[in-house]
């Protein structure tokens, strides 16, 4: 008959030696995952613009948030930048996914996207030829996206939309609202794609807010909701700078769980330009 042994007790010395092991593994785990976050971090600084341009009475700001998971990095991007003419180029896009090769992609399109707005002035014809180029790519990965072209002389706000979300709006005589413009399919889909563009007079003072979807769609909140709530927030603080804007719309994407990256463009318009200091 076969004794049944009595499992031995580990000794203090192998506890001690296990316990050290477990720490060690999770310092290198945490140094890793540090190393992700930090070249993550450092990626997308490079692939977003540094510095955004403003005229008298025209002012911008921007802000950018990672994803929960993954590299800690998406493919939301935002872009203003001064064209040939002296218009202002406005952008912001959504790159489906969540790690490096969206960011990479994310990359290519702002960059196809400045170029091609420096020798199209209609904001359809940017979006069409982006479009083109990016299938060009021969890329398995698509883009949401809204360009807008601002006239400083005459006020005029022209923009296309390949299937991203609405833009929020709100003056200081009181009034607010969230874009309805007619759009295309997102780029990187199909060729042969035209995009209706939206013209609008920024002739009171206001402001005019683009972001993605991370902003206002997560496990707690509606893309509807969401957009209502940034509207409320944009129409109260219609007095705010654009950087304090942005400051507070981002923060509203707390709402949403947001799990997604965030991005968020706000332009401040002014008919009678102030001294901001």
């Amino acid at each position: 008959m076969n004794r049944r042994r009595t499992p031995r007790s580990a000794s203090a010395e192998e506890l001690l030696s296990t316990l050290q092991h477990l720490t060690a593994r999770a310092r290198q785990e945490v140094g890793l995952h540090q190393a992700r976050v930090e070249l993550a971090q450092a990626l997308q600084g490079k692939m977003l613009p540094a510095a955004l341009p403003s005229f008298p009475g025209i002012r911008t700001a921007a802000r950018y948030a990672p994803a929960r998971d993954g590299l800690d990095i998406g493919g939301d991007w935002y872009d203003a930048f001064l064209l040939p003419d002296g218009a202002l180029g406005l952008a912001i896009g959504d790159v489906q996914g969540h790690d490096v090769e969206a960011a990479a992609f994310m990359g290519q399109i702002r960059i196809a996207m400045r170029a091609v707005a420096s020798t199209a002035a209609d904001p359809g014809e940017v979006m069409a030829r982006t479009n083109d180029l990016i299938l060009s790519m021969d890329s398995s990965l698509f883009a949401t996206s809204s360009f807008f072209r601002l006239d400083p002389a005459t006020r005029e706000l022209a923009g296309a939309r390949a299937g991203h979300v609405a833009g929020v709006w709100a003056t200081a005589d009181g009034r607010s609202g969230i874009t309805s413009d007619a759009g295309g399919l997102p780029l990187g889909i199909e060729t042969g794609q035209r995009y209706p563009v939206t013209r609008r007079t920024l002739d009171v003072d206001g402001v005019f807010v683009l972001l993605t979807d991370g902003v206002i769609e997560g496990p707690s909140l509606s893309i509807g909701d969401g957009l209502e709530e940034v509207r409320r927030l944009v129409s109260a603080h219609t007095g705010a700078t654009a950087e304090e804007l942005a400051d507070r719309v981002l923060r509203a994407a707390v709402l949403t769980g947001h799990e997604d990256d965030a991005a968020v463009l706000v332009l401040c318009h002014e008919v009678t330009p102030r001294d901001h200091g």
